[in-house]
Parts: C-alpha cells; structure tokens; sequence
C-alpha cells in the first residue's frame, strides 16, 4: 500500500518480451498487484510472465485471445483492478519507457484530492523532452491543441502520455467497454472523464526512450485519431450542455 491506498498498475504488453521482466523487476515495492495484459503477443511475452506470476503474488497475467489494441488492454487491466478493489490504477507501459521513480509524483494529486485522474507532461519543461524528436514534439503539440477543445481541458498538454494514474471512483464512471481499443484511447478518455466531471491533473515527468521507441506514427496518427476527437467533441457537447 501507499499512503493507506491499494496501488495496482497495468502493464499492457505487445511482443515485449525483451523488457517485460525489467519492467516487472522495477515496479516499487509499496505496488499491490501488476496486471499484465498480453495482447496475444507473438513472442515470449506470456511465458515469460506467467513464470513471473508463479515466483511473485502481486503479479496477474490477463491473456487476450486476439489482439485488440493498447486501449482494450488497458481496460482489461482497469476491470480486473476494478474487482480487486484497487484505490488507485495506474499504467505503465511494457517497454520500460515509464520510470517508477516518479509514481509517487502522479500519484500526490489524487492523494491529495486535487485529481480523480493524474497524467505524465513531457511537454512543459524543455529537460523533459530530452530524447523526443522535433518531429514527434510537433505532433503531440497538434494532439494536445486537439484534445484541448475536444475534452475542455484546456490546462492539458501532452495527451498522448500513458503514464496515469485514475482513482476507483472514477473509474467506475466510466464505460470501460466503450473505450477506445486503439491508441487514441488516451484522448477518448478524457473526454470521458470530463463528461464525467472529474478533475484532471498534468505532472510532469521526463520522457524515457531507451531500447524501444514509441510504435506511434504521429503523421498516420492524427489523421486516423482526427475522426474520434471530432466525435467525442459533439458527444461531450451534447452531453453536457443539450440534455
């Protein structure tokens, strides 16, 4: 436990059987459980976590059949957490791009009760960005003009960070099987917290790019997410101000 609250952190993992066991390894002692979503790796990676599993209590293997997307991992992982009956949810990406030094940042603002939903920025200090290329700055800058006016969070930057943590309460809010399966979940998420009126949080956190990069292709990205901010936006106005 941390500071009296129940952590549990999903890892959804897609062929990452280079890093999964660094990133299990890692996870701070004060964690409860580690959801493990293997979204039907073609790889190792559900050996290798399942013989984790065996050898550690806090670890739980959650095995798609198909691959359906970081989005519907993460909402795997949000409902098991949900059962569980975890205080806090965070997650953490299965290639070792998220430091667990720096949960105890994400986690103070909901601690505090200043947030039902903390996310990592790489975007508001120039240190934090060490790593990110000019290419891929430009595209979360769109991204988070983007989500700005499709969520009304308008003190938000850098929506494509997974790094979040949420609380039980706001999970239970939102309709997890509505989620976005793909990588635009982090944005439809937001939008969903907001129609939800839950209180949204920016921490910043250094990015960390070592043995993998991002599989986002920011140029294909926001064309495809285009569509899905543009509905969420009518459905977020439609919900909160024409019911």
């Amino acid at each position: 436990m941390y500071k009296d609250r129940k952590i549990g952190v999903v890892v959804p993992a897609y062929n990452e059987e280079m890093l999964i066991e660094l990133v299990i390894s890692n996870m701070p002692a004060y964690i409860d459980k580690i959801y493990v979503v293997d979204d039907a790796s073609t790889d190792n990676t559900q050996q290798i976590t399942s013989d984790l599993a065996s050898q550690n209590g806090r670890v739980v293997l959650i095995r798609h059949r198909v691959n359906m997307g970081v989005g519907a991992a993460i909402a795997s992982g949000y409902r098991r957490a949900l059962e569980d009956n975890i205080d806090i949810s965070v997650v953490m990406a299965g290639d070792h791009q998220m430091d667990g030094e720096y949960l105890p940042n994400l986690l103070a603002p909901i601690i505090q009760g200043k947030a039902d939903y903390a996310k990592g920025n790489r975007l508001s200090r120039l240190a934090d960005r060490k790593g990110m290329s000019n290419w891929r700055f430009l595209g979360n800058w769109v991204l988070t003009v983007l989500t700005k006016i499709t969520s009304g969070y308008w003190k938000i930057r850098d929506p494509q960070n997974g790094y979040a943590a949420i609380t039980r309460q706001a999970l239970k809010k939102i309709n997890l099987d509505r989620l976005h399966p793909q990588y635009g979940y982090c944005n439809d998420l937001l939008v969903k917290l907001s129609v939800a009126g839950c209180k949204v949080s920016d921490v910043p956190i250094p990015a960390r790019y070592n043995n993998e990069r991002s599989k986002i292709k920011y140029g294909v990205f926001i064309t495809k997410v285009a569509p899905l901010l543009l509905r969420g936006f009518l459905w977020r106005v439609r919900m909160k101000y024409l019911r």
